[in-house]
């Protein structure tokens, strides 16, 4: 399965257990030692992912663009993403996401979650 197909297909669960205000949904996408890097102070596996998202208003949904992918291994791969998050009485957010994902028991889990102010456009290269 290429990189792009595998990152998007766990972002999608993600994007829907925050879509439906469902933190367990959403942390089950992570593996039980994940780090997680919102825009608080990071956590350590899937209660602090729950509770990061716990916390979060209801109402709040999330769309997201991939912008880069790679497989790194057989049981490992890397994305790179642009996230909006919406809230019904607020301006949206937008932020850059990193994520590496691990294959555990044939599953595809986030083991590390990185997020940050959203990054200008891609750099140019000489």
């Amino acid at each position: 399965m290429a990189a792009a197909q595998i990152v998007s297909a766990v972002m999608d669960e993600w994007k829907a257990g925050i879509d439906h205000h469902d933190p367990g949904r959403v942390a089950g996408v992570f593996t039980e030692d994940a780090v997680f890097q919102g825009l608080r102070p990071y956590g350590v596996g899937r209660p602090a992912v729950a509770a990061y998202y716990a916390s979060q208003p209801a109402g709040m949904t999330v769309d997201y663009r991939l912008l880069e992918s790679r497989r790194l291994t057989d049981q490992s791969a890397t994305g790179y993403l642009s996230a909006t998050f919406s809230y019904p009485d607020r301006a949206d957010v937008v932020l850059a996401i990193g994520v590496t994902l691990v294959r555990q028991d044939g599953h595809w889990l986030v083991a590390q979650y990185q997020a940050s102010a959203s990054a200008p456009p891609r750099m140019a290269t000489d």
